[in-house]
């Protein structure tokens, strides 16, 4: 008699917004299909569904990921941050009041990736993480001024349809002058 096949599905615990979530999945789910049809979490957008328009982008660990393509198995263990998990009770995060004060959205289908990443642009700015439009690379330039050229590279990888890439560059730059003062207070 053949060996039984290995199991193709096992029980997980995520971390998502501070809360354990345990559920049993297939091993082929993404990380998008736990959170939005599992969870009911459906702030986190399906776009392509191929890890090019950004609109699922979550944080895992601090850092943003395109939740589509990330296993939600080997996201057991880390922190996922949804925008479902960025306010603090009624407060808004400084770059959500950034969006919604500069109109950085328009359909609104994009904005929960496009916040994601522009908090971790901000995080990644702030420790000294060069882009591709940044001149000067060495260590010891510091981090580079957050013009807007820098922020179009580092938000290069969330779409919008409707075109409201302006009002996007000037939230994030809002909100991270906003995150410099507070640091420097």
């Amino acid at each position: 008699m053949a060996p039984a096949p290995p199991s193709t599905s096992s029980d997980i615990t995520l971390n998502i917004n501070g809360e354990k979530h345990t559920l049993p999945v297939d091993h082929r789910t993404t990380l998008l299909d736990a959170l939005r049809e599992r969870l009911d979490l459906t702030g986190t957008k399906k776009g392509c569904d191929q890890g090019q328009c950004g609109a699922c982008t979550v944080l895992l660990d601090g850092r943003r990921a395109v939740s589509c393509l990330q296993l939600a198995v080997a996201a057991e263990g880390r922190d996922i941050t949804t925008i479902e998990g960025m306010a603090e009770g009624d407060r808004l995060h400084p770059v959500q009041q950034a969006f919604l004060d500069l109109d950085g959205y328009q359909c609104g289908y994009c904005t929960p990736g496009q916040i994601c990443s522009a908090i971790a642009v901000i995080e990644e700015h702030a420790a000294g993480w060069p882009s591709a439009a940044t001149d000067d690379i060495r260590p010891e330039a510091g981090p580079p001024l957050l013009s807007a050229e820098e922020i179009r590279e580092r938000m290069s990888g969330n779409l919008c349809r409707c075109g409201a890439y302006v009002s996007i560059v000037q939230a994030v730059a809002r909100a991270a002058q906003a995150k410099s003062e507070e640091a420097a207070a």
